[in-house]
């Protein structure tokens, strides 16, 4: 079965600074325990601000490094999920309920989803 990154955007500029109601973190518990039970996730984590990353480049130079937060960049990856799943409509299925959940916390969240080249 094909794997699928989903990398979840987000406007760290704009994001809630509340954390998600009582209903609203059960609604995604709910899911998770659904997406893991169903034997879809492979991995997934939330990944810090990019306040604390940092970016190498590469140039004639050599190697750069540039300390975030990246001010040029208004919506940064914010996360990822790996799944397995028969086909990407399946993916693409689990993606929208993701966002349905999400949604309700930050309404300008995005995902892309993309399969990972095998072999």
């Amino acid at each position: 079965m094909p794997r699928f990154l989903s990398i979840s955007y987000h406007d760290e500029q704009n994001r809630p600074t509340e954390a998600p109601s009582p209903e609203l973190q059960q609604r995604m518990g709910e899911l998770y325990e659904e997406i893991t039970r169903a034997g879809v996730v492979l991995d997934m984590a939330e990944l810090a601000p990019t306040a604390e990353a940092t970016k190498a480049t590469w140039s004639e130079q050599g190697v750069q490094y540039t300390d975030g937060p990246f001010t040029e960049s208004k919506e940064v990856v914010g996360g990822y999920t790996i799944i397995q799943a028969k086909d990407k409509a399946e993916a693409l299925e689990w993606t929208r309920r993701f966002l349905e959940v999400q949604g309700r916390y930050e309404p300008t969240a995005s995902v892309e989803v993309r399969e990972i080249a095998e072999g």
